[in-house]
């Protein structure tokens, strides 16, 4: 059942752009199922509520079970693969999802196994933009996950990924590219002529919190935001701000001249900030690749007298494993983890009982359904205004 916000109608006598198809990409299928779902409730809800005042209603497509289109990339035995659009997608609205760090999915190549990588995930999603871009009226690409988003500027001669696969997407035909939490939202400069969204998650971190955190109070007295480093400190300024508490960071120092992991390593760190002794400490970074800075991060806020520590990261990737953040939680390094559904999770991550995820399949279906309609997505989704919102209801 839809909640009073989920009903907010800013497209009420509009006529859809073009017919709505959605493609979920066998890396996000669940995901997209389920954004599909409140699509598919949001104008049925509609139709109850407008179908005596509205009298465009009925020439929209708002009584359709389903909006998702089949697709298949079939590999051949060497490896190669084609893009195969199986239902029809001329004159639609197309929106194409993927999620390109899902590493579960595999291929045979001269009959060895071989696990996807980001770039056999984007090479699948060109392939089928190829299908579908003579017959579609628009199409929107959804990367929950910014491809090569680590890889977003230029140090020394070396490439710029991210830049590139935002211009090639673009070149080929590609109306709208959405994201969340991107390593770096100036990435988009790239494509100066075309519409690039970076949404943040910190409305659905806040709420799990609530629902963690229960009748406890939320001030400068009981919570303190951390960012685990200075790359972090844009998005911990915005939620530490929204929600009225203070803001902790470390500044760590780098070794520029070795690369460990693809990274430089870090010889040293200073914490800068309240004093997090007694306080609810709140961890917020955008990506948990290895883990190491995390963790770093938790210990000292322990050692410091943290009274609980919760870590809150957009994606989980847990690139050497889990069992190192199991370990740490039995050690008592930290208390309990909140990462989206953005991304694909192990399942021995998703059964144990300190970690929540905050939904957001929700937020996706209104990105998509408001766009379908061609209206400003913040008159849906305004991340502010929704946490001030929530904030409010706390003090309540």
């Amino acid at each position: 059942m839809l909640n009073e916000h989920d009903k907010i109608y800013p497209f009420k006598n509009r006529n859809l752009i073009a017919p709505l198809k959605i493609v979920a990409m066998e890396n996000c299928r669940e995901l997209v199922e389920k954004a599909e779902r409140h699509i598919v409730e949001l104008r049925h809800q509609y139709l109850a509520d407008h179908r005596e005042d509205d009298p465009t209603i009925e020439s929209r497509e708002y009584d359709k079970e389903s909006y998702l289109i089949n697709t298949e990339c079939p590999r051949f035995s060497s490896g190669e693969a084609k893009g195969m659009i199986l239902d029809s997608v001329r004159g639609s609205d197309l929106f194409i999802v993927s999620d390109v760090t899902n590493n579960s999915m595999s291929f045979k190549i001269n009959g060895r196994e071989h696990f996807m990588s980001p770039d056999d995930h984007y090479q699948d999603l060109k392939r089928i933009i190829a299908a579908a871009s003579s017959s579609a009226h628009r199409i929107s690409v959804i990367m929950p996950f910014l491809y090569q988003s680590r890889q977003h500027k230029r140090l020394h001669r070396e490439s710029l990924d991210c830049a590139m696969a935002l211009e090639e997407l673009s070149e080929m035909g590609v109306a709208n590219i959405i994201t969340f939490d991107a390593h770096d939202p100036t990435v988009q400069n790239a494509i100066p002529l075309h519409d690039f969204d970076n949404y943040s998650p910190d409305y659905h971190f806040v709420k799990v919190l609530f629902q963690m955190l229960g009748e406890q109070h939320i001030d400068r007295q009981d919570l303190l935001i951390v960012s685990p480093d200075e790359g972090s400190m844009k998005r911990g300024v915005f939620l530490a701000n929204s929600v009225g508490v203070d803001l902790g960071m470390f500044y760590k120092r780098r070794n520029y001249r070795v690369l460990e992991d693809g990274v430089n390593p870090v010889v040293a760190s200073e914490y800068l900030g309240p004093d997090p002794k007694d306080k609810v400490v709140i961890i917020l970074d955008d990506i948990i690749s290895t883990g190491v800075n995390i963790m770093d991060t938790a210990r000292e806020m322990r050692n410091r007298q943290a009274s609980k520590i919760i870590i809150c990261c957009t994606f989980g990737l847990f690139v050497s494993g889990f069992d190192k953040f199991i370990q740490a939680h039995d050690e008592g390094i930290f208390d309990y983890m909140i990462t989206t559904n953005l991304n694909y999770r192990p399942p021995v991550v998703r059964e144990q009982p300190w970690y929540f995820e905050a939904d957001l399949s929700g937020y996706i279906g209104k990105i998509i359904n408001t766009m379908n309609h061609n209206v400003a997505v913040s008159s849906v989704v305004n991340p502010l205004g929704l946490l001030q919102k929530l904030m409010n209801e706390k003090k309540c």
